[in-house]
């Protein structure tokens, strides 16, 4: 049993976040996560890592970054924000805790997990939207020679220093990654490519972050920020066509609402190697064999290493997905202050720019809407 109001489940930004909105408003919390300390994700991403999303739009809720961290936190400052306040008094962690399933019990919710059942009135699951690494099926993946990595896996490029290597996936991940083993020493690098990104300068014009802009836009009717975006793209980063990179028929706000896929946010000079030929943008990837790799225009590679950067999943389904609180992609129907089910709410699964404050703003709801349900009893 558990003597606390509300179950946390996941120890990420969006965890502590609403482990912290829930102390101030006064309701305890324990916070489970599988790992053996907080932002066992963040941890393992690639060296180089920066957020996408500038300091000011990326805190915990009520509590900004340390003075002097820069515009765009690196991995090691997002780790230490969040380690910091996840120390604060009132907090409750169970690590090393793997959570199995989440069932419906009586009034209250059982979270069954390897080393026994805990019970509360209140769940909120904040594992993360990038939570399990998706790599494609390609026919012949499993006979490849080379080595095949998902970008998760991906630290830096010392280990590819010689080697050709082709990124799957022109992400803000994949681009980063592409340009850091363009500059590092790799022979030769190729970044796939099967449906050309909405892109966004990480500093615009005036040292202005994209994401603000991003942010602000998300507001309006997408057609204006389609609009707003292809001009700042047409100014800032230019036309990249000759390069195997167009622009896109369908805007990014669009394609953001259709398919909550954000634009590619992305530095000047990771713009310099694909004009310069650094990176040589390819068609996407068909099939692999013992030491090539078929691309969707007929042509065939042989690289050393595939690196995908090919994205993640939810990974819900075996929590939750016997209670019909996700919908076709595996995605939560309800999130933030909307409970899916009466008490059990979702954090941190709406992918968009800004998007560590937004789940901070989430939990906050989120808090003060299991406030309200506990006064009126119906908790």
């Amino acid at each position: 049993m558990s003597d606390s109001d509300v179950i946390i489940v996941g120890a990420g930004p969006c965890g502590v976040a609403s482990a912290l909105a829930l102390k101030d408003v006064g309701i305890r919390s324990l916070v489970l996560d599988r790992a053996d300390d907080v932002a066992s994700a963040w941890r393992a991403r690639y060296d180089r890592l920066r957020l996408n999303t500038a300091r000011p739009l990326s805190h915990l809720p009520g509590r900004p970054f340390a003075k002097g961290t820069p515009m765009f936190p690196t991995r090691d400052d997002v780790i230490r924000h969040v380690s910091v306040h996840a120390a604060e008094e009132g907090l409750e962690f169970r690590f090393e805790t793997q959570v199995e399933k989440i069932e419906s019990d009586a009034d209250a919710w059982a979270i069954r997990t390897g080393t026994g059942v805990l019970r509360a009135p209140q769940v909120i699951v904040a594992t993360g939207y990038q939570n399990e690494p998706v790599t494609p099926g390609w026919p012949g993946r499993d006979g490849f020679e080379g080595r095949l990595l998902h970008a998760a896996e991906y630290r830096n490029a010392e280990a590819f220093e010689g080697l050709r290597a082709l990124v799957v996936g022109p992400g803000c991940s994949g681009m980063e990654i592409a340009d850091e083993l363009a500059r590092s020493g790799a022979a030769k690098v190729w970044l796939a490519v099967r449906t050309p990104p909405n892109m966004i300068l990480r500093e615009g014009p005036g040292g202005l972050p994209g994401d603000m802009m991003g942010a602000a836009l998300v507001h309006l009717p997408p057609r204006i920020g389609d609009a707003v975006t292809r001009f700042g793209r047409k100014a800032g980063i230019g036309d990249l066509t000759e390069h195997g990179l167009p622009a896109p028929e369908e805007g990014a706000m669009s394609r953001l609402r259709r398919l909550g896929a954000t634009p590619a946010i992305v530095d000047e000079q990771v713009v310099a190697s694909i004009r310069g030929g650094a990176i040589e943008v390819v068609a996407g990837v068909e099939a692999l064999d013992r030491r090539s790799v078929r691309l969707a225009d007929g042509s065939c590679l042989e690289p050393d290493v595939v690196i995908c950067a090919t994205g993640y999943r939810c990974g819900l389904e075996p929590l939750v997905g016997h209670l019909g609180v996700l919908d076709a992609k595996g995605r939560p129907r309800a999130q933030g202050e909307r409970p899916a089910a009466p008490g059990l709410r979702f954090i941190g699964y709406v992918p968009r720019p800004g998007a560590l404050g937004y789940w901070g703003k989430q939990a906050r709801r989120a808090a003060r809407a299991i406030r309200r349900e506990f006064r009126s009893g119906s908790a």
